[in-house]
């Protein structure tokens, strides 16, 4: 099965000059997300995960399929204010401004192995963000793992020492 037949491009989306990269099809065919999660899990090894982290939002779609089939923890990672207790905050730059996302300050244990989930890797801002915070609350990030790296953004130079695994790459 060929998971890049599931994933749609729509042009101009979110904003004039964007190509984006639509994956509602693949979350809609049961035997593609099947296929796409039984590859996520592959790219493992076998390696225990406690944690998974989904990012905000379109991480959490695969990010608690992996962690029910990981039998590990979900812990979602959110824009400022939409989570309920106490939290830790990293801000990041994009191209276009700044950014922050927040985790709860109890998702993670100190030595939990965590898994970062998201859909994509573009620039690398937003996924090393996350790796702050896994970090910050002692957690160790076994890997980073995405649907679609976009190659030439080079979003994988920002996650330097880290394993970075994705499904397809465009």
């Amino acid at each position: 099965m060929k998971i890049e037949s599931f994933i749609r491009d729509i042009q101009d989306f979110p904003k004039e000059g964007i190509g984006f990269k639509d994956i509602t099809p693949l979350l809609n065919d049961v035997e593609a997300r099947k296929e796409a999660l039984k590859l996520l899990v592959e790219k493992l090894n076998g390696q225990k995960i406690d944690k998974v982290v989904g990012v905000e939002s379109r991480g959490f779609f695969f990010g608690t399929l992996l962690a029910q089939e990981l039998n590990a923890g979900f812990v979602p990672v959110r824009k400022p204010r939409k989570l309920p207790f106490d939290t830790f905050s990293e801000s990041y730059e994009l191209e276009y401004g700044s950014d922050t996302l927040e985790m709860h300050i109890d998702a993670i244990k100190p030595g939990d192995k965590v898994l970062l989930h998201d859909d994509v890797l573009a620039t690398g801002g937003t996924a090393a963000a996350v790796c702050k915070l896994i970090e910050r609350a002692g957690g160790e990030i076994v890997q980073c793992n995405f649907l679609m790296e976009l190659d030439f953004l080079n979003g994988k130079d920002k996650l330097k020492g880290y394993d970075v695994q994705a499904l397809l790459h465009y």
